[in-house]
């Protein structure tokens, strides 16, 4: 799919799955969150939060509000594009979490 940007250039668009993992990554890392820590939140396991951000994934509506839930903004700014991240993620609490064998 291609579009023309606002030269008139014939540019790629960006597929919508991509779109979408990059925004939570840039939301995730506003509130100061790891993957892990945002995949706590939200019920899932760590390796398909990485396949949303990665756009290899398609979330369900409802795991589209768990991720707005975990990340306490409303769901559509979700759908805003990357790079305009506002500053209404809040930072998630910092709770001591049980070591689970991994090195940090």
């Amino acid at each position: 799919m291609y579009f023309q940007d606002s030269a008139g250039v014939l540019a790629r668009a960006v597929p919508p799955q991509k779109a979408f993992g990059s925004r939570i990554r840039e939301l995730r890392l506003l509130a100061g969150m790891t993957q892990d820590d945002l995949a706590e939140r939200c019920g899932l396991f760590r390796t398909y939060m990485s396949r949303l951000e990665t756009g290899q994934a398609n979330p369900t509506l409802t795991m589209i509000h768990a991720l707005a839930t975990g990340l306490s903004v409303p769901v559509a700014q979700l759908f805003e594009p990357a790079g305009q991240a506002t500053s209404t993620a809040v930072a998630a609490p910092k709770a001591p979490r049980p070591n689970r064998g991994r090195v940090r």
